[in-house]
């Protein structure tokens, strides 16, 4: 397709028409996409939901900070106590964990802090106590190495 000639001596006045052919293809394309694209903003699917009740959330567990210092003295969330005293709290938290069974995220979780100094007898004492009460959520805390 020519709009001008090298002739000189043909030369005539420059093309003053509008070419609409890519105008027409791009309005074909947009009206094909159209086409396609506008049963499906349209269509819905019906459905038949199912039904639910919605239930309570779960309580949060119960948190028990135990410490053990240096000397093997044993702590329950700040108070002095004994092993005997301590193995008979493990006792009654593992039963009341054990009376809600539906719910077993109501056992209490145990943040164990031991002096790095203790015995490792008085750690292994309390998990054992621990265990033997059924509690198993039973996590060691630790300070960051400074370094």
């Amino acid at each position: 397709m020519a709009f001008a000639s090298f002739d000189r001596k043909t030369a005539s006045a420059p093309v003053a028409e509008i070419n609409m052919v890519p105008l027409i293809d791009v309005m074909l394309v947009l009206l094909v996409i159209f086409i396609v694209t506008a049963p499906l903003l349209t269509h819905a699917v019906k459905l038949e939901l199912p039904l639910a009740s919605s239930q309570v959330n779960p309580p949060a567990a119960e948190k028990i900070e135990f410490a053990i210092d240096a000397q093997g003295l044993r702590y329950w969330n700040g108070e002095l106590i004994s092993r005997e005293d301590a193995a008979a709290r493990f006792r009654a938290a593992g039963q009341k964990g054990a009376q809600q069974a539906a719910q077993p995220a109501v056992q209490p979780e145990i943040h164990l802090r031991a002096d790095r100094d203790v015995a490792y007898r008085h750690v292994a004492e309390t998990l054992a106590d621990a265990s033997a009460a059924g509690l198993t959520k039973v996590g060691f805390v630790s300070q960051p190495d400074p370094h």
